[in-house]
């Protein structure tokens, strides 16, 4: 079931398996995938600090900053104005903050749904888990409706934190070349917006480091990367973890969500003291930014009533 690190009231506790392969969801605590198991091997980021209630406006690094949320309508923190007036959009957005309500279960299958306070969105979510020939595959379904009476931006990342050690590998569609930075602890790749080569990367002291290779805590890196607008083949990339037995591979469609967020973190935050993060996130992402209030041709905008539709896959492949 649930090792005893992710344990909530079980009524909160939502748990897909088939054969070896298991997913555990908390409805209460933001709808979070807290534990992705194959053969016993943990797939997702450990908790930080113990898993417990969330406050509309508590740092993202206050909490538990483990597993799987989602951000929306935001990942960063940010005003934006709108016509029913100004919003503030905390930290990695509502939904990772509120309890989710179960609509549907069945034996591979839950569908949560979660209301955003800031903005009048509610994102349903459907969580399906099925077994492949090469191992087992994690489908999630999205709906986002505006429920309230104005347009309505917002923009939405997927934030699977899948744990890291030394030598895991990265990979992306052979097409991409450049990726954006959004933040780099000690600006190791430069500032936000500066171009950076994918996969062997110069650093501002002017070495050279391939951004594949995971490496250890004890780099201290922290690097949020994304990519430009992607075409219908580049619609994937790969966490390969011969550590864990697995290869997980995200996909997704770059029609709905054209953009991939990329972070890399080994020991390089939260920044204050105490444990640190050791994944790889790979976010499909609607913009190739952080921030909402940060417009651009990614923009998205619901009208009253209106409704938004969009998928991932998470493959888990035996290596």
């Amino acid at each position: 079931m649930v090792d005893r690190e992710y344990a909530a009231p079980s009524k909160e506790n939502v748990l897909i398996q088939q054969g070896a392969c298991s997913v555990v969801i908390l409805p209460g605590l933001g709808g979070k995938v807290a534990s992705m198991r194959v053969h016993g091997n943990e797939l997702l980021q450990a908790p930080l600090a113990a898993l417990g209630p969330r406050t509309l406006t508590m740092g993202f690094e206050a909490s538990d900053a483990s597993g799987w949320d989602e951000c929306l309508p935001s990942v960063a923190g940010c005003t934006v104005e709108t016509a029913a007036g100004r919003a503030e959009v905390p930290d990695h957005g509502d939904l990772w903050r509120v309890a989710w309500e179960e609509v549907a279960a069945g034996q591979d299958f839950v569908t949560l749904r979660g209301t955003c306070f800031s903005l009048p969105l509610v994102l349903e979510r459907t969580t399906t888990l099925a077994e492949t020939g090469a191992g087992w595959q994690l489908r999630q379904d999205y709906k986002l409706t505006n429920h309230g009476s104005c347009t309505v931006p917002w923009s939405w990342a997927a934030h699977p934190l899948f744990a890291a050690t030394e030598g895991d590998r990265i990979e992306l569609p052979e097409s991409i070349h450049r990726l954006r930075v959004e933040g780099s602890a000690g600006n190791r790749l430069g500032v936000q917006g500066d171009a950076v080569a994918w996969p062997v990367a110069t650093l501002s002291n002017g070495s050279r480091t391939d951004l594949r290779v995971a490496q250890p805590p004890a780099s201290g890196i922290g690097d949020k990367l994304f990519t430009g607008v992607l075409g219908a083949e580049e619609n994937w990339c790969v966490l390969e973890r011969p550590s864990a037995g697995v290869r997980i591979r995200v996909s997704f469609d770059p029609a709905a969500t054209p953009y991939l967020g990329l972070w890399i973190c080994y020991g390089g935050w939260p920044e204050q003291p105490g444990p640190k993060q050791n994944c790889v996130a790979l976010e499909p992402s609607t913009a190739p930014v952080d921030s909402l209030a940060l417009g651009g041709p990614w923009t998205r905008r619901l009208e009253p009533g209106e409704s938004d539709v969009w998928r991932m896959l998470i493959d888990l492949e035996i290596i």
